[in-house]
């Protein structure tokens, strides 16, 4: 007998339907919800008659999702029995832990975003994604499809998902089908040449650079195919290639600007980046360490995400500088690097923390970076020198260029245009933000110090009538012992000349 059709609203047992989540090449994600203990899991499920290549790949899939276990790669749960019979074309369905949050692409599509995410959310990304892609790599996996839309989120951890291109390595190291998405694909797969796990490294990086600066890294409103040829000649630290008015492509080995990363992790994360979007699949990732075993590229994510940074509000000028910490560095070391950028004089700083706490100089300059419920949350501090009088000036940040405003741009150009305004937009709405922040911080400091006065004025004025009243005891028994001894005096003369008269 012929399964009934499945339709999007169907409730299976206690499992009630909520919605659908999204739509694959061939597969649909749903949203059921447990009506007693209201779990939540998504189920993908098969949409059309598969050949039987995609049939393959649709098993190896659920095969490859049962025997991973990683908090970073979406964990597959089992499916419920009163969901089985739903199932079409005669293949298993999937069932997963579902991610509330949605993906990756829907963070980058936010207008606020369009230059990038900011410093934290980079870092997030690439402590989990980078985790996830390693556990991976050990299992003798190479996902293959990374992009954006394969990273999701629950709470505030990423984790991949979509395993339906993934190739396990057990059979071989090298392999030769051209599989994943086109924007995200490494140059190797245009070729049809065999690949590693370096084709990983290749996605990987350009959602480094999307995550960082708001577009892919080379030209990226052209085709894979249009800009490979072109692209193909690239030094080999050039992480960036743009084509500029007159067609000319231009290469850099910096992230370009607007994005939101401090200058102190910016030299690092173009290392990464070098070494992660080089076009030889046998340079890219760098050299194995002898000491990890991990390629190169994994070792400077590491030392990216191990790096104690502080940020610091200079309230005079309204600027944010950063200063990664040396191990054990003391707080008077890093006031003396503060005076040498900010010309603000040591004796003149006042280094305090959100909640208004001055910072103990007892201590290590690290006592200011605490940690988060994201790995290596950067909390910022306040920096006010309250005796310099430089009156506030406006944050010093470059607008976008604007030439000819009657002339009609390119499209490409206009969208740049709109994304570098956004940017400014945003970027002043954080820095008010910040002085706000700052301000509060200073009021709490100064209502702390008020307290603390208004307590030691009320003792001393507590003791100070304590000691005017002793002094008018003082007074008054000296007085007293003056008039007994005027008497005593008297009296003696008196005797004496009473005596004399005799």
């Amino acid at each position: 007998m012929d399964k009934p059709p499945f339709r999007q609203n169907q409730n299976c047992g206690d499992w009630e339907f909520k919605e659908r989540l999204g739509m694959g090449g061939f597969a649909h994600v749903y949203l059921y919800q447990h009506q007693d203990t209201s779990e939540k899991i998504a189920v993908k499920m098969c949409r059309l008659e598969l050949i039987p290549r995609n049939k393959d790949r649709w098993s190896r899939e659920i095969q490859i999702m049962k025997k991973l276990n990683n908090l970073n790669v979406v964990t597959a749960r089992d499916v419920p029995e009163e969901m089985k019979h739903i199932a079409l074309n005669d293949l298993p369905l999937l069932a997963m832990e579902y991610c509330s949050k949605g993906d990756l692409r829907k963070l980058l599509s936010k207008p606020e975003n369009c230059c990038g995410l900011k410093e934290s959310e980079v870092l997030s990304l690439l402590n989990d994604v980078g985790s996830g892609i390693q556990y991976l790599h050990e299992n003798k996996i190479i996902h293959r499809d990374l992009k954006p839309e394969n990273v999701v989120l629950q709470d505030l951890v990423h984790k991949i998902i979509d395993l339906g291109y993934a190739k396990d390595l057990d059979q071989g190291s090298l392999c030769t089908s051209f599989v994943g998405t086109l924007q995200y694909l490494a140059p190797e797969l245009f070729e049809n040449k065999p690949y590693t796990v370096t084709v990983d490294y290749w996605s990987f990086g350009t959602m480094i650079f999307e995550c960082s600066c708001g577009f892919r890294p080379f030209l990226h409103n052209l085709q894979p195919v249009q800009w490979a040829s072109r692209v193909r000649n690239k030094g080999p630290k050039d992480i960036m290639a743009v084509e500029e008015l007159n067609g000319e492509v231009r290469f850099s080995t910096h992230l370009p600007y607007p994005n939101n990363l401090s200058r102190t992790l910016l030299e690092r994360m173009e290392m990464l980046l070098q070494l992660m979007l080089k076009w030889d699949p046998v340079q890219r990732g760098g050299k194995t360490t002898a000491d990890s075993k991990k390629p190169q590229c994994f070792e400077v994510l590491e030392q990216i995400l191990c790096m104690k940074v502080v940020h610091i509000l200079n309230m005079t000028t309204a600027q944010v500088h950063s200063f990664q910490l040396v191990p054990e560095e003391s707080l008077h070391s890093l006031q003396r690097r503060i005076e040498a950028e900010t010309k603000i004089e040591l004796v003149n700083q006042e280094l305090l923390q959100e909640t208004g706490v001055s910072l103990d100089p007892r201590k290590a300059a690290a006592q200011c970076v605490l940690d988060g419920v994201v790995r290596l949350l950067l909390v910022p501090l306040f920096c006010s020198s309250f005796i310099c009088t430089k009156p506030y000036v406006e944050a010093r940040r470059p607008f976008f260029p604007v030439r000819e405003a009657k002339s009609q741009l390119p499209l490409v150009v206009l969208k740049k245009v709109w994304g570098e305004a956004v940017s400014y937009i945003c970027g002043l709405k954080d820095d008010y933000s910040r002085l706000f922040q700052g301000q509060r911080a200073a009021m709490l400091s100064l209502l702390r110090y008020n307290t603390n006065l208004t307590r030691c004025k009320n003792g001393m004025f507590a003791f100070s009538q304590q000691l005017k009243a002793k002094l008018d005891f003082f007074k008054s028994s000296i007085q007293y012992d003056l008039e007994k001894y005027s008497d005593q005096m008297h009296y003696g003369i008196c005797e004496c000349l009473l005596a004399n008269d005799w």
